[in-house]
């Protein structure tokens, strides 16, 4: 009997380090939020006026606060009457609940609301401060904002070239508390100015004739998920216990635990990308780890309960396959740490990705 216990207890701790003993130092964990909590995230976009442009991304799902605002300027404290003059262009500043929506669907919707092939401003309001343009705070929300301009411009969607800036943070002063809510303010006055800026007009026109639903960034590569009969017989029985059946691969014995090539990873039976090598550390577990995904909207959570612990499954959202779990004890910026299985993904080689249909991707690992 004892020694039946010793094989039970050794079963659980070795099933349990990808869970309990990561290599990352836990002192870097303080003030990070828990996963399945507000995951809180800001970006800055300009697209004209600002009471069109807050009162635009107030109603999309996941934002918390829009603030108006000048941006991108020389000088402190810029007003309404001076901030033309110092180099700030009007935009708003938006914090968002990335667990509910993500920066990528962000640029989607941004894409959405402007003209981003106008050299002179937007609609009615002319000049400089009326640009359009991207404000990134990190190298990921560059590399997002560059790959979905690309994007956009591949779509044809626009006959003339896209000029919409992508620069990063250097200032941005909230706008007069008159500025702020404009369109709840002033309902009235706010919608007279929007319809005689003809920014509605042209979006109407636009997306009217352009009706499919098409993400700069995509979610996921255009396959149909495979039905139960290929995907019995396109994997291994090793993925198909891990992606159908929640199995867990061993530790130390995978594919991609010590994969250090540059490249990303997708779902091993619809082809989503989901995570980046550029994401990927040492967490000294035995399953590849991963601070964030690559593209977020792929990637679905849910709460699943054991006899010893609640955890947070991860499934890619085409699919509906078994990736892993993701814990709160990873490394910065994120906290995350993605624990995944190698027999639910397949790792396409930098080199590879325009060959294999990835080119989108491909200018993350160009630099």
């Amino acid at each position: 009997m004892k020694k039946y216990l010793q094989i039970i207890i050794a079963v659980f701790l070795l099933v349990s380090a990808c869970y309990f003993f990561p290599e990352t130092d836990r002192k870097i964990l303080a003030g990070q939020t828990s996963s399945g909590s507000v995951m809180l995230e800001k970006a800055i976009f300009a697209g004209g006026c600002f009471w069109c442009v807050e009162s635009d991304f107030e109603k999309h799902r996941g934002v918390i606060d829009v603030i108006s605002g000048y941006a991108g300027g020389v000088g402190k404290n810029p007003t309404y009457a001076t901030y033309a003059k110092h180099g700030y262009f009007e935009a708003v500043e938006i914090t968002f609940d990335s667990s509910v929506t993500s920066y990528q669907e962000l640029l989607d919707y941004f894409w959405r609301h402007i003209d981003p092939t106008d050299t002179g401003g937007q609609f009615v309001d002319r000049g400089p401060a009326y640009r359009t343009a991207i404000v990134y705070f990190d190298q990921r929300q560059k590399d997002l904002a560059e790959l979905s301009k690309i994007k956009m411009e591949k779509s044809g969607f626009f006959v003339k070239p896209l000029v919409t800036e992508i620069v990063p943070f250097t200032t941005f002063y909230p706008a007069e508390e008159y500025h702020q809510d404009y369109a709840e303010k002033h309902p009235l006055k706010y919608r007279y100015y929007r319809f005689r800026s003809g920014r509605d007009q042209f979006l109407s026109r636009i997306w009217r004739k352009n009706s499919g639903n098409i993400s700069p960034v995509r979610s996921f590569v255009e396959k149909k998920t495979p039905k139960e009969n290929d995907i019995t017989r396109r994997l291994t029985p090793l993925q198909y216990r891990v992606t159908q059946k929640n199995a867990t691969e061993p530790p130390f014995d995978n594919p991609y635990w010590n994969n250090t090539r540059a490249g990303i990873y997708v779902d091993i039976v619809s082809g989503e990308p989901l995570f980046s090598s550029l994401d990927k550390y040492k967490s000294g577990t035995g399953w590849p780890s991963f601070t964030r995904p690559l593209v977020p909207v792929n990637i679905v959570e849910q709460k699943e309960s054991t006899f010893w612990s609640v955890r947070t499954e991860v499934h890619s959202k085409q699919a509906g396959s078994h990736l892993g779990h993701v814990f709160t004890d990873g490394p910065a910026p994120t906290g995350l740490r993605y624990c995944i299985n190698s027999a639910a993904l397949r790792f396409v080689a930098a080199t590879d990705l325009q060959k294999d249909g990835y080119a989108e991707f491909s200018s993350l690992f160009n630099r």
